[in-house]
């Protein structure tokens, strides 16, 4: 009987590279992945652009600069994809991955559905395609209150009201990503000011305008889709050797997944329909029922949103956020290789 756990990976999106990962690339990988950083750097600089070496080396980070989504996109799927190859395969046996919407890119590669590399190359694209977009954006509202338990009715109403502000002449407004605790909706400058002035009081924060961010998962983004399509050929894609969770919660399977039908999710769906982060970790728990969930860097900051998906279902008793954290304490079901005790425990390195 083999001793190794069974993990799922979640690869995250963006919002994950921040002003202290700047340079955690170098620092962590840039010995034992030399070469595999060069070849992201050859991309770039075929393109005309910043390589990731530079931008991981600026000497500060720049919110102007790096959460620019050209930018942000090539550094947090290289972080990713370097943890990904950092995990010690002798104690964990990957049984799935998923990702949070731009991480959807980051997680075909992690599935073997294309190449390291072109993993790189698709994520680049959609970084400068993800700004081919109407006026607009997203904007996060908490759904949860301190403990992680939902407050009665607050989903349902957001849920309502956004269609009914949608409706409006000359108004868009759509959910865009759900986190669990969290929901994320997308549209144009006059429904987001809608959103603004009619949401009812959320818990624990004010609703945020995520800066930088356009109106993601909405027929907004169709200018982004036709760019990825035209750009980015179905040749690039494989059968994955890992089973994949999209943004629906559909299992893309070894052996019974057509490349041609990921590439057209890939780039159309995911693009443009709402992104179910929530229900793709649900999806993935109970249908692979795994030891521990992987979330490789940059970064932590989604663990609060795989914890509250866990929550959502309940799974292995965890019902609040005090229970997650007790069980992290003891037996941890979440390690984020953005914190260096965590990363120690997945790479084998303790």
């Amino acid at each position: 009987m083999s001793a190794r756990k069974t993990a799922l990976v979640v690869a995250p999106g963006r919002g994950t590279y921040g002003k202290g990962e700047l340079g955690s690339i170098a620092r962590i990988h840039g010995t034992r992945f030399a070469e595999l950083i060069a070849s992201f750097d050859a991309q770039r600089r075929d393109r005309g652009q910043p390589t990731v070496t530079e931008l991981d080396g600026a000497d500060r980070f720049s919110v102007a600069t790096h959460m620019r989504g050209d930018v942000a996109a090539p550094l947090i799927y290289s972080a990713t994809a370097l943890d990904f190859l950092s995990i010690d395969r002798e104690r964990y046996d990957i049984v799935a991955v998923a990702g949070n919407s731009m991480g959807w890119y980051s997680a075909l590669a992690l599935g073997g559905a294309v190449s390291v590399e072109d993993g790189f190359r698709i994520s680049n694209a959609m970084g400068l395609n993800s700004q081919a977009h109407g006026p607009g954006g997203q904007i996060l509202l908490q759904v949860v209150d301190e403990d992680w338990r939902p407050v009665p009715s607050l989903r349902e109403t957001l849920l309502r009201l956004a269609p009914a502000i949608a409706a409006r002449p000359d108004h868009a407004l759509a959910l865009s990503i759900d986190l669990a605790g969290m929901i994320v909706f997308a549209g144009n400058e006059a429904g987001l000011a809608a959103l603004l002035a009619e949401a009812p009081p959320t818990p624990g924060r004010d609703p945020l305008r995520l800066a930088g961010h356009g109106p993601f998962h909405t027929p907004l983004m169709v200018g982004s889709s036709d760019k990825a399509k035209a750009e980015l050929p179905p040749a690039l894609f494989g059968a994955p050797a890992i089973p994949m969770v999209d943004g629906r919660g559909h299992i893309w399977r070894r052996f019974a997944s057509d490349p041609a039908a990921i590439w057209d999710y890939s780039f159309g769906h995911q693009i443009l329909a709402p992104y179910d982060f929530a229900c793709s970790v649900q999806v993935a728990v109970k249908e692979y029922a795994p030891d521990v969930v992987i979330l490789p860097g940059p970064g932590d900051t989604l663990g609060g949103a795989i914890a509250q998906s866990l929550i959502g279902v309940g799974w292995q008793g965890i019902a609040s956020k005090a229970d997650f954290a007790a069980r992290q304490a003891v037996d941890p079901v979440l390690l984020a290789m953005g914190r260096a005790e965590q990363r120690r425990i997945v790479t084998g390195t303790e």
